[in-house]
């Protein structure tokens, strides 16, 4: 049986299947099951890549009608959730959006992605986390990590701050504490401008971390174009780094252009080190990639190899 297919496929349909199996109370032959586990996660390929595609291009009514095909099949996958609420998003419709991704959090807690795509539709609608705190596993440590560290990247030192206050003593909130600091004494005042009581020092700009937060922000928006283009100057700059490669792979499908995203991709894969959930997305868009091209048995390759 293709047992790692569903295992490592974020759980796609297994508990389906087995309630499909129970509730008929008549055993079936593992030959069966094997069929009838292929052609539903087939189906659900199917229906998850297409509505991965059509997000791609803004057909958001398509994409959405598609996710919620998948979510019927299997419920309670977080990442349909999770896409789900992209799309939702990118559709503005805030609260369907919102919905979905309180749901692929409380799932995943740890997930930066998620939390990030929720932050994302909380703060487009004018509010703060606080207006989903009481729905969301807040408390949760590294859900706190990951929150402080997008508040960081935005430099919302405000919110940042008064987060790490709640939190308990921990490597972790010395270094950011110490980091948010020496970012906002970099305020002081310049007697020599007149009408001006401040100026900000200029911090030497990363171009590292640039460039990441560019492909990041390109990545949420969905403009494929140019992170094709700024995934390529990255990689002159830094050819030994996996994200970079990720973004151009990922560019490069929405393009439809597979042969040129798997060749990125497996590169990406050649440098990847300890981030399972890039890992995890350089293996989708693989998938998605060889299956465009009809290569349906080395897409479930590489959706077998996902980690859980």
């Amino acid at each position: 049986m293709k047992h790692t297919v569903y295992v490592f496929f974020v759980g796609i349909g297994t508990m389906l299947l087995f309630q499909t199996i129970y509730a008929q109370g008549e055993p079936m032959e593992e030959a069966s099951a094997a069929v009838f586990l292929e052609e539903y996660t087939d189906q659900f390929q199917d229906r998850f890549f297409e509505a991965l595609k059509q997000k791609g291009i803004e057909n958001y009514d398509k994409a959405i009608h598609l996710l919620l095909e998948c979510k019927q099949m299997d419920e309670n996958n977080k990442v349909v959730d999770h896409e789900l609420a992209k799309a939702y998003f990118a559709d503005k419709q805030y609260i369907l959006a919102e919905e979905y991704g309180i749901a692929a959090l409380v799932s995943q807690p740890d997930n930066p992605w998620y939390l990030n795509t929720l932050l994302e539709i909380v703060q487009s609608q004018g509010n703060t986390m606080e207006r989903v705190k009481n729905h969301i596993p807040y408390k949760n440590n590294k859900l706190q990590e990951n929150l402080v560290l997008i508040y960081y990247k935005q430099k919302d030192y405000a919110n940042a701050l008064k987060l790490l206050r709640e939190m308990g003593e921990s490597p972790f909130k010395g270094e950011l504490t110490s980091k948010i600091n020496d970012s906002m004494v970099s305020h002081v005042p310049d007697p020599q401008k007149e009408g001006t009581a401040f100026m900000a020092i200029e911090i030497e700009d990363n171009p590292l971390e640039r460039y990441q937060s560019q492909i990041a922000a390109l990545i949420l928006k969905n403009e494929f174009g140019l992170l094709e283009k700024i995934s390529l100057e990255a990689l002159e700059n830094f050819p030994v780094h996996p994200f970079f490669y990720y973004a151009r792979g990922l560019a490069l499908n929405r393009g439809l252009k597979y042969k040129e995203a798997i060749l990125a991709l497996e590169t990406a894969l050649e440098y990847w080190l300890e981030d399972d959930g890039l890992y995890n997305k350089i293996h989708i868009e693989l998938a998605q990639a060889h299956k465009a091209l009809g290569n349906t048995s080395k897409a479930n390759m590489y959706l077998s190899k996902m980690k859980s």
